[in-house]
């Protein structure tokens, strides 16, 4: 069996669909029958919250695997019935990982040597990472194999972009040699707006095929459903949004061929 797949969802700009990408896409692919495991490496716990997982359905979680070196097996929460996604809670505790990590060689290495023992019970390993270039996000793309890049379609989208990139290219260059751009994600895409329109063109300009052929609409119910617990596949599917992540999920697999 092939160790799975470890992909970061990253961007330093809040509010660009991090975490909603980050359980949808976990939750269509386990929709398909993979196994899924979804990493919560953003101490707002919102990925955690977004599947229905609270403080109290966990002994561990994120932050006493980076602290107390606790195994990663050891934090893993399953709230999908069908058995196809677990998750990797975390909370606000992660938020001083970074701090007592400083001091701990090989500090960036962390999480990719936790990932380790589990990497061959997924097919898919997601993490979503905080909205920030500190270190818990540089342990999330030095374990990764390909970050996947969420980009609201607005003016400031372009700006920290660049940095992103540059962060990146730090990482492939010094820590992890095989990380690659799984693709840039056009998100809150909204086709009423002509600035819409623009920022599309210019990243496709500038990345081309690296830019999914998916977007993903403005839509309420992705709004509403992390209040609910659930992602917007198990709340309602038949949503524009639901639909536009399995759309989202199958493009993905089919770049894995």
């Amino acid at each position: 069996m092939s160790k799975g797949k470890v992909i970061a969802i990253a961007n330093q700009k809040g509010g660009v669909g991090k975490t909603t990408s980050s359980v949808s896409l976990a939750a269509a692919l386990a929709r398909r029958h993979k196994r899924v495991l979804l990493v919560d490496s953003d101490p707002q716990g919102n990925a955690t919250s977004g599947v229905g997982v609270h403080q109290g359905d966990w002994k561990y979680q994120l932050y006493h695997c980076y602290t107390q070196e606790k195994p990663l097996i050891d934090a893993l929460v399953v709230p999908d019935k069908k058995k196809k996604l677990a998750i990797v809670p975390s909370g606000i505790d992660l938020a001083a990982a970074e701090m007592e990590l400083f001091p701990v060689e090989r500090r960036e290495y962390v999480l990719k040597k936790m990932l380790s023992p589990v990497r061959d019970e997924f097919d898919y390993i997601i993490i979503d990472c905080p909205p920030s270039l500190g270190l818990l996000t540089v342990n999330s793309l030095t374990a990764a194999d390909s970050v996947l890049i969420p980009m609201q379609c607005e003016y400031f989208a372009m700006e920290g972009l660049s940095q992103l990139i540059t962060t990146i290219r730090s990482v492939k260059k010094s820590l992890n040699k095989s990380l690659f751009i799984e693709g840039l994600l056009l998100t809150m895409f909204d086709k009423r707006n002509r600035l819409t329109f623009q920022v599309e063109k210019e990243i496709k300009k500038h990345f081309g095929d690296q830019v999914f052929k998916t977007v993903i609409p403005r839509n309420v119910r992705l709004s509403e459903c992390p209040s609910h617990g659930q992602s917007v596949i198990d709340y309602d599917v038949k949503s524009t949004g639901a639909q536009a992540y399995i759309k989202l999920a199958n493009e993905f697999l089919r770049r894995q061929k």
